[in-house]
């Protein structure tokens, strides 16, 4: 296998932006997910809707789609680009709430560090919204799940649990 050089360096080894002009824009999609772990208080609150700060999972859903266009406000080597869907789905289960993102675009870069940067910004709201219910709340395990689209083709994530 050889080695591929690390394109967001320059020759001497400065960060810089990789130019995507030349290529061409095509469908590409992204899919993440993340966990918040709460209290059983917690989940009871959410489960019955009487979380004191209001409906957390509908803050935390605006919170990831705004985050996933503000991609590039965040993350200073990443492109602006086109987000022309962003979905973020909160489940309340057991333990706590899963959080996945599916971001969408035709263009010249992938979406994958804007799906990650939904389900992190959604899993905080969660986190902001409780935090004065639960203190150890916590957000674990955010990754990529899958890709498609782009020259380096589709690819998922051999154990999407992990």
């Amino acid at each position: 296998m050889s080695e591929q050089p690390f394109t967001h360096l320059d020759s001497a080894g400065q960060a810089r932006m990789v130019d995507v002009t030349a290529k061409t824009p095509t469908a590409r999609e992204a899919t993440a997910a993340g966990f918040v772990r709460c209290a059983p208080t917690v989940i009871a609150a959410l489960r019955s809707g009487t979380a004191p700060k209001g409906d957390v999972l509908a803050v935390a859903r605006i919170a990831g789609i705004q985050a996933a266009k503000r991609t590039p406000d965040l993350l200073p080597l990443a492109h602006v680009i086109g987000v022309h869907g962003a979905s973020v789905d909160l489940e309340v289960v057991d333990d706590g709430v899963r959080v996945s993102a599916t971001v969408r675009t035709a263009d010249r870069t992938g979406v994958e560090m804007e799906a990650m940067t939904a389900v992190a910004v959604a899993a905080l709201a969660v986190v902001d919204m409780v935090k004065g219910m639960d203190k150890t709340v916590q957000i674990e395990n955010v990754r990529l799940l899958a890709k498609s689209g782009g020259r380096s083709g589709d690819w998922r994530r051999p154990d999407p649990a992990n």
